[in-house]
């Protein structure tokens, strides 16, 4: 066992400093409200916070972070318990989380931000706007849970809980298969870099402390739906991007909550739950739309 954990750890970090190879972004490691957090920082202006999805990590933004960096400063954390983040010595729950972005935001962001969440990362920022009314300068929710019941496709969900209980190769393939419009094209363009990204996503997914923290931002923050009368109490301007192709939170999710709220959506073709990774050029173009 004394041999193969530090293998195990070179692997994951080999992996993740490879796939921010060739990117001028700026890594650190802060206290935000007790929680030892990763950042990336890149570019200057109007600052965007980039949350991710659920498991997963601030790398999964390699795409758009240059596109972005040109106009706007960027900071894309790791959620407490997740990447290389830590967690806080008394655990964590929704009050610690929303205690933790106001950390990030207070301490990182000279006005008030873009707050741009995938998946996880958009129910997180959702429910933050409700708790928080004019903190936020605006909201992009892309892919989000929250705004519905969470009822994926049975493929979709079979892809998930295969990954999740046998963390590997196969099984992020088959996952990636479902999460991706076309697995391929990304594969293609990503070259050795996403075989980096599978070997990180693996590497996380094995991680006990990513799967307890995953659970917790779920249970919490991610699966259950916010209230429709908390999502009509969000002041901040509020946009949704969307997959067509998505399909664990499907496109008749944010159509139906652009029609009830009033906010504008973004569609993005030939992508699934992943705009980022998939269209980075359709996605950036969206966020810079207004």
């Amino acid at each position: 066992m004394s041999r193969s954990t530090p293998q195990h750890v070179n692997t994951g970090e080999s992996a993740r400093r490879q796939l921010l190879e060739g990117l001028e972004v700026t890594e650190q490691t802060v206290d935000l409200a007790g929680i030892r957090t990763a950042i990336l920082e890149t570019g200057d202006g109007p600052p965007f916070v980039l949350l991710h999805g659920p498991g997963e990590f601030k790398e999964r933004w390699i795409r758009i972070l240059r596109a972005l960096s040109r106009t706007h400063s960027v900071i894309a954390p790791d959620f407490p318990g997740h990447g290389q983040s830590g967690t806080h010595s008394d655990g964590l729950d929704g009050d610690r989380i929303f205690a933790w972005l106001d950390a990030l935001i207070d301490q990182r962001c000279d006005d008030r931000p873009t707050v741009v969440g995938h998946i996880l990362g958009g129910s997180v920022a959702a429910r933050y706007a409700v708790s928080r009314p004019g903190k936020l300068g605006r909201l992009v929710l892309v892919d989000s849970l929250g705004l519905a019941k969470f009822r994926p496709h049975p493929r979709f969900a079979l892809g998930l809980l295969g990954f999740m209980a046998r963390p590997g190769e196969r099984s992020h393939r088959r996952f990636m298969g479902q999460c991706l419009a076309n697995a391929a094209t990304v594969e293609h363009a990503l070259g050795e870099k996403w075989i980096a990204l599978r070997q990180y996503s693996v590497d996380r997914a094995k991680d006990p402390g990513v799967k307890a923290a995953m659970k917790t931002f779920m249970s919490e923050l991610g699966v259950p739906p916010i209230p429709v009368a908390d999502l009509e109490s969000i002041s901040t301007p509020t946009e949704l991007v969307w997959g067509r192709g998505d399909r664990a939170n499907r496109l008749r999710v944010a159509e139906a909550a652009s029609a009830r709220f009033g906010w504008p959506l973004h569609v993005i073709d030939d992508a699934a739950d992943d705009p980022p990774m998939e269209q980075p050029d359709a996605f950036v173009a969206a966020l810079l739309a207004t």
